[in-house]
């Protein structure tokens, strides 16, 4: 087997797309649109190419084809193809792997070392923008500047075993990243961030702590949601998030962040349309200078209060006024059966 990053050149070239989905491959990929053989599903691409790797239908299931692609840097896509690179001897790192693929393409946590793994990989707990190659191993290998996709699986891809497996070494690339997670998280365990969960209209409201961005407060051109926290803790099939600033709440509405790919184990989860919620929030909003709107721009994104120029901004209501229209519509979406009943967790 050998990888060669996809460009335009293998358009007509049989080859294994694997996490990425391109024309003329057979797909091994939990990408939405994928061709993947039922057999070998799973929710992470990652699992599929231990799957694919596992079976006894390997070269059947492959078609004999030694070129392996994908077509962009993230850490599912570097270990689904170094799992097909490497074969059966990656199933001895089978729950290193998995765990560092969830934390990468869904902000799970399933332990410190595969969020950490994945920080080092791809350089962020978030699966949802597309800010380039930020890579914090691949920065480091190439000694500065800049890094495209192809390259930086050319620098990444030797290192992956000891990423996983001696992920220690690698601190002073996850230290900062995970010092943000950490902090979001004990947000969450002493009670200053929370999750409001509504059975009734599968709503989460999530409502951020002040002193979670520090004395200088959040700032939406530098600061990120803590999706590895929120993750962690919301269960709803439609998260309301609440950022505090200095004037006001910022609030964008989001799916959960698996709920982009084609998952197996995890449920579906059904995209709505929200453009009446957000004609209602707009009228509520009394003339602000920044708008309700749709947002489809990043990969499990549905709704931002943002201005002109698309930086989330301060809107006039409150929480648990916003939670109230989003749940209202929601429960007349599914025709209203019952009231709902707001749990803390």
């Amino acid at each position: 087997m050998r990888f060669e990053y996809y460009h335009e050149g293998l358009a007509g070239v049989p080859k294994l797309s694997v996490d990425g989905t391109v024309e003329s491959a057979v797909h091994f990929s939990h990408w939405r649109g994928n061709r993947t053989p039922s057999e070998v599903r799973a929710d992470t691409s990652t699992e599929i190419a231990l799957n694919l790797v596992a079976s006894p239908r390997r070269d059947a299931l492959t078609e004999g084809i030694e070129l392996v692609t994908n077509n962009h840097f993230d850490t599912d896509g570097v270990l689904s193809v170094w799992t097909v690179l490497k074969g059966a001897g990656a199933l001895e790192l089978r729950d290193e792997l998995v765990a560092a693929a969830e934390a990468g393409d869904f902000s799970e946590h399933t332990g410190a070392r595969g969020v950490r793994a994945s920080l080092v990989i791809q350089g962020s707990d978030s699966p949802l923008a597309d800010g380039g190659v930020i890579s914090p191993l691949a920065h480091r290998l190439k000694g500065g500047g800049q890094v495209d996709e192809a390259r930086a699986y050319a620098l990444v891809l030797p290192e992956v075993e000891n990423v996983l497996t001696r992920t220690d070494d690698y601190e002073p690339l996850w230290r900062e990243g995970w010092a943000a997670i950490e902090a979001a998280l004990e947000s969450f365990a002493r009670g200053a961030s929370r999750v409001e969960e509504d059975a009734a209209s599968g709503l989460s409201l999530i409502t951020l702590a002040p002193d979670l961005y520090g004395a200088s407060g959040f700032k939406p051109t530098r600061h990120a949601a803590p999706y590895t926290a929120i993750s962690h803790h919301a269960r709803g099939e439609v998260y309301l998030i609440a950022i505090p600033g200095a004037e006001g709440w910022s609030y964008r509405v989001d799916y959960p962040y698996y709920s982009w790919a084609e998952t197996i184990v995890r449920p579906h989860v059904e995209r709505r349309d929200f453009a009446a919620l957000v004609e209602r929030l707009n009228e509520l909003e009394q003339g602000a200078k920044a708008f309700w709107k749709t947002d489809g721009s990043e990969l499990t994104s549905a709704v931002k209060f943002t201005d002109a120029g698309g930086i989330l901004s301060a809107s006039r209501l409150a929480p648990e006024e916003v939670a109230s229209e989003v749940r209202s519509f929601l429960l007349a979406e599914h025709g209203g059966a019952r009231a709902s009943q707001p749990v803390r967790v």
